[in-house]
């Protein structure tokens, strides 16, 4: 990330990434770079949102480093905002019709709180901090929150039966359906995000007579490289075992290191065509989940949906955790999805 952040229109070059690295010895520079990385998906989004901060601020006439608070809030007004594609940053965009102009929804609270962390991060980089008093950026942020809602919008949850009839449905002929029943039924058992899946190698992978351990080195709430294993379990029927559908996989793979979800060319008619080395992408990940499940859901509604049934089927919170290696018991609370009235109400059982 730090090649990225170069973008930046630092205004004393002795506050720069390269002028402090250049300045420590071998072993501070290593660790200096190190502290300031995260993981792989926030780090592209990280670079993605300092992009669109340092256009805005070139484009308005604003010092982008270091923001002052009336940077900072008419960015966040610029994001929450509801505009044309022709005002969006590189716009241009083509009206349908003359007159009519299509329009681009405001970003999300949680992605609008993920530009100004990407911001905090460059001013770290930069060696300045941001401004100490912020309470008009807090005040525009509070109105934010109300305006677009604090509910987030969630991945929608499957059922179990979903998930079956989705397996059902997939040719088991091909090499896609062989990945692909292998990434679902694993992704979901495993409590798995994308950034996960796409990250996962083949010698991660240790089969044992129980269970198969799946060794995470890194992950989004695992930032310090500490080993945090996953168990995925075998299921009575072999259709739907996340172990026996992936060494399914496996075996078509033919190989023992690498990347165990991969993309895979065209074949001859008739030909089972031979995956690549090439990983899967986020944007992939989800698509695939999307056909398979339908377009209702995405790559987060494996996680979604692994925690909303957990909890249905009386799981206890370490439980979940001890999967999912969340944090906090409120984040499984932001995850289940029993907002049914109907379905979900303890007015059910009241005895009368």
């Amino acid at each position: 990330m730090s090649e990225d952040l170069s973008i930046l229109p630092v205004p004393d070059a002795s506050h720069s990434l390269s002028y402090h690295l250049s300045r420590a010895s071998a072993k501070v520079a290593g660790f200096l770079e190190v502290g300031l990385q995260g993981a792989a998906n926030t780090e592209r989004a990280y670079t993605s949102d300092l992009k669109s901060y340092v256009t805005f601020c070139e484009q308005h006439g604003f010092v982008a480093v270091p923001a002052d608070v009336d940077t900072l809030t008419e960015y966040v007004a610029y994001l929450a905002s509801e505009k044309p594609v022709s005002d969006t940053l590189g716009g241009g965009g083509k009206k349908k019709r003359k007159g009519q102009q299509p329009l681009i929804r405001p970003h999300s609270l949680a992605t609008i709180k993920r530009h100004l962390a990407a911001i905090r991060k460059a001013h770290q980089f930069a060696g300045h901090r941001l401004p100490a008093t912020l309470d008009a950026l807090n005040i525009v942020m509070e109105g934010i929150a109300r305006t677009l809602g604090k509910r987030q919008e969630q991945a929608q949850a499957f059922t179990v039966d979903e998930l079956k009839q989705a397996i059902r449905r997939i040719d088991l002929e091909t090499s896609a359906g062989l990945r692909d029943r292998a990434l679902l039924l694993l992704g979901f058992a495993g409590a798995f995000r994308r950034s996960e899946l796409v990250d996962l190698n083949i010698e991660q992978l240790e089969f044992t007579e129980r269970a198969l351990l799946v060794h995470l080195s890194k992950s989004k709430t695992n930032q310090y490289g500490a080993v945090e294993d996953k168990a995925i379990f075998y299921a009575p029927n072999a259709d739907f075992c996340p172990v026996r559908c992936l060494r399914a996989w496996l075996g078509l793979l033919g190989r023992t290191t690498g990347p165990l979800f991969v993309k895979i060319p065209r074949a001859a008619p008739g030909q089972m065509a031979a995956p690549s080395d090439k990983r899967l992408s986020d944007i992939s990940i989800n698509k695939l989940v999307q056909k398979r499940l339908g377009p209702a859901y995405s790559a987060h509604s494996l996680r979604v949906s692994f925690v909303t049934i957990a909890v249905l089927n009386g799981q206890s919170h370490k439980a979940i955790k001890n999967q999912t290696k969340q944090k906090t018991d409120a984040m499984i609370e932001r995850y289940t999805q029993l907002n049914n009235v109907v379905s979900y109400n303890a007015a059910q059982s009241l005895g009368l």
